[in-house]
């Protein structure tokens, strides 16, 4: 599977799955989640995920995606059936990496409308970066594996209460990613006032890939809601872009909801500018 959605990748010029859908495939995940494989001539032409129902009446986010060389045969509508009738009865919310011509065609073609969208921003790290500020009475740390996760997770869950994903992660979900070749806790910021924890800035850096170098990644940040309006934010994205310019990178990016437009008024006063959008298209009542 993982070599389809590289070939997708190359194709499409985007990665056609997100991470969790990855980590999921590979290391296993939620049993409640299912994927989907379609085969044709023996070989596999299409894969789709179904993320697990978070209560009984919630919609279930899906992705899919289709070899190159089984593309314009009805087999995306087919996949798209399928995970309708594996939802049972639960609507259906799909993913579409990269905003794609293709993708929306797809969601005309099954009577699915655009719900949400999720812009990547990238910014050149070459460019000057402000001095960051940190609020009185606040100091930054780097992440302690073993140690900061529970403190970690419930400032995670108040920062991102509103949030579809983010505010319900989970110790697992974390302690997957520390598994990851690209952690290091060296690149994970927690900014604490009177010992409790803040805010928190957590960097990522992707590997470089063909025809490009490697790339940093404003991955997670976060403040406390009674931190909200102090500048913590501002000061916390600027440390980690320091320390990703300081890694030697030459560009970051990150993902925010289209319609967070204060968060998007910051990272453009940063420097940042969307490059991409992901869509997540679904049936409106």
């Amino acid at each position: 599977m993982l070599r389809l959605a590289a070939a997708a990748a190359a194709q499409d010029g985007v990665e056609p799955l997100s991470e969790p859908v990855v980590l999921h495939v590979r290391d296993g995940g939620d049993p409640g989640a299912r994927n989907l494989l379609c085969w044709q001539g023996g070989e596999l032409a299409g894969f789709a995920h179904l993320d697990a129902a978070a209560g009984p009446a919630d919609a279930r986010s899906a992705e899919l995606v289709v070899h190159p060389a089984h593309r314009r045969q009805g087999l995306g509508r087919l996949l798209t059936q399928a995970l309708t009738a594996e939802a049972g009865g639960h609507p259906v919310r799909l993913w579409a990496h990269g905003d794609l011509p293709a993708a929306a065609a797809l969601a005309a073609s099954t009577g699915l409308t655009r719900t949400r969208a999720l812009w990547r921003m990238n910014r050149p790290l070459d460019l000057p970066l402000a001095a960051p500020h940190l609020p009185p009475g606040i100091s930054v740390r780097t992440f302690v594996p073993g140690r900061d996760e529970p403190a970690w997770l419930a400032v995670n869950a108040r920062a991102f209460a509103d949030h579809p994903e983010q505010g319900k992660w989970t110790r697992e979900d974390i302690d997957r990613r520390e598994r990851e070749p690209w952690f290091d806790p060296a690149g994970f910021f927690l900014a604490e006032r009177d010992g409790r924890l803040a805010g928190f800035h957590w960097t990522k850096i992707h590997s470089a890939g063909p025809g490009r170098g490697a790339v940093g990644e404003v991955y997670v940040i976060g403040v406390d809601p009674g931190e909200q309006g102090t500048g913590l934010g501002r000061a916390l994205t600027l440390l980690g872009l320091q320390y990703l310019r300081d890694r030697g990178l030459a560009e970051v990016m990150l993902y925010v909801e289209e319609v967070n437009t204060a968060a998007i008024r910051l990272y453009e006063s940063l420097g940042f500018s969307r490059a991409a959008t992901d869509v997540m298209y679904g049936r409106v009542a």
